[in-house]
């Protein structure tokens, strides 16, 4: 997360993703023969999740000293090198689909950091999360297979607009909400490639090389926004904890999660993200979690159960048969 797949392919190809992991999957059996269950890759998932959030309410400290677009910089370009460092990926012997695949990635994710960040500059944390999260969930939504998990992405999505204040909207600044939004959408497209990717290419190679397209594409417009500021030392080691929390750490772990985890449960947990962000945000930003969020916290928490569930006692029922 192999055969290489065509540019035409369906979303809901990537729905069964091939296990290249070393771990016994689900309906695998491991050593001493026992059933292996996909509760490491929904760890995986999980850890990504406190991972990125925690990281964008740092980054959200960190906007007034470089604006929205130079944090964004400073975290993809920081990610890159990093990237580059440990995974030392090899330019040649790669086809150019692969090449393709690794330019759509990394331009999803260029483009859903650099609308993230806006809208996170313009409405809450875990508002601008919630309403990126209905990308996912709209994913999970299409490339499913089974009826029950149109249940649980009902359910998620009640838990989403629960959160945002019972669907409530309409008093967000707009631009800010048409950025988290748009972010949703590329944040779908990310799934997508990110598992093609992890078919395409060994270990986190192309992940890596995804990373410098998103920096790349990122660089002028950070240069544009916050100019000099970008050089300040203390600047660059903020943003580079944000590149670690946020990109390197995350993405590495969901790249990981993708090869053994089918994308329509990945896209439901990721439902989880608004509870994860409305935690960061209080924990970090001082934002306060009402009845309501927390009720909402509920629902989208025992959606992503009932779909890691129902998807892994599928899996474990077609093994026995």
């Amino acid at each position: 997360m192999d055969v290489p797949r065509s540019a035409a392919e369906p979303a809901a190809a990537v729905s069964v993703p091939e296990a290249v992991s070393a771990l016994p999957g689900p309906g695998k059996r491991g050593p001493g023969g026992r059933r292996g269950v996909a509760l490491g890759p929904v760890a995986l998932v999980v850890a990504g999740g406190l991972s990125v959030q925690f990281g964008a309410a740092v980054a959200a400290l960190l906007m007034p000293r470089a604006g929205a677009l130079g944090v964004v910089t400073l975290r993809l370009v920081a990610a890159a090198v990093v990237l580059l460092l440990v995974c030392r990926p090899k330019l040649r012997g790669h086809s150019r689909a692969d090449w393709g695949t690794v330019l759509a990635f990394g331009a999803a994710m260029g483009g859903m950091n650099v609308l993230f960040y806006q809208a996170l500059e313009r409405i809450p944390l875990g508002v601008a999360v919630t309403l990126e999260v209905l990308g996912p969930l709209a994913l999970s939504v299409i490339v499913s297979r089974r009826l029950v998990n149109l249940v649980w992405a009902a359910l998620a999505v009640a838990g989403v607009f629960l959160l945002g204040g019972g669907g409530g909207l309409g008093g967000l600044d707009p631009v800010g909400a048409a950025c988290a939004l748009g972010a949703g959408v590329l944040w779908a497209v990310y799934i997508v490639f990110s598992a093609r990717t992890g078919r395409r290419f060994p270990q986190a190679d192309g992940l890596a090389l995804a990373m410098v397209v998103a920096a790349l594409l990122s660089l002028p417009l950070g240069i544009l926004d916050a100019g000099s500021k970008l050089l300040v030392p203390s600047t660059i080691a903020l943003g580079a904890a944000v590149a670690l929390l946020s990109s390197v750490l995350p993405y590495t772990l969901e790249l990981i999660a993708l090869r053994r985890l089918p994308a329509s449960t990945f896209a439901v947990l990721m439902s989880l993200e608004p509870a994860i962000a409305a935690a960061a945000g209080f924990l970090i930003l001082d934002q306060a979690l009402s009845s309501t969020d927390a009720l909402a916290i509920a629902l989208v928490i025992g959606a992503s159960m009932g779909a890691v569930r129902s998807q892994t006692g599928g899996a474990r029922r077609k093994a026995d048969v």
